[in-house]
């Protein structure tokens, strides 16, 4: 598979061309010691990682993590889906493939709120889905 522009800097499939680039020049500014640029190589360090880390779909950009992850303890969603599956209930989130969209991961949190009569508002069912795709699917 081709190499992305923004891979980990701890290696993997790519070894980052960006972030070789970045530490290529960051050695350098250490020789020449501008404060300035040395700076603005660092912004663009952790731009370019941030933007790697914090990639979420649109429908997820506005999500309250925190919300979600409350939501999440409140209605003990695990403990529903290990009597469900069995285990931790993690394997919930791998059903042969179904799941293979932003928008049915939103749906399937959407069904567990209707079926389980949780009343959640699709804010929140939002950010649900928003945490459950960062912990399970990185739906970019």
């Amino acid at each position: 598979m081709g190499k992305s522009l923004i891979d980990s800097p701890a290696g993997g499939e790519g070894s980052g061309h960006i972030f070789d680039i970045l530490v290529m020049i960051d050695i350098k500014m250490r020789l020449m010691n501008p404060p300035i640029l040395k700076t603005a190589v660092r912004l663009m360090g952790s731009l370019v990682f941030s933007a790697a880390v914090q990639a979420q779909p649109t429908i997820f950009k506005d999500a309250d993590l925190q919300l979600g992850q409350e939501l999440i303890a409140t209605h003990r969603c695990e403990a529903c889906h290990a009597r469900r599956v069995g285990g931790d209930g993690s394997d919930i989130y791998n059903p042969g493939g179904r799941i293979n969209t932003v928008a049915l991961l939103r749906g399937m949190v959407e069904y567990c709120n209707t079926e389980l009569n949780l009343g959640l508002f699709p804010e929140e069912v939002t950010a649900v889905a928003a945490v459950i795709n960062r912990r399970h699917y990185q739906f970019k």
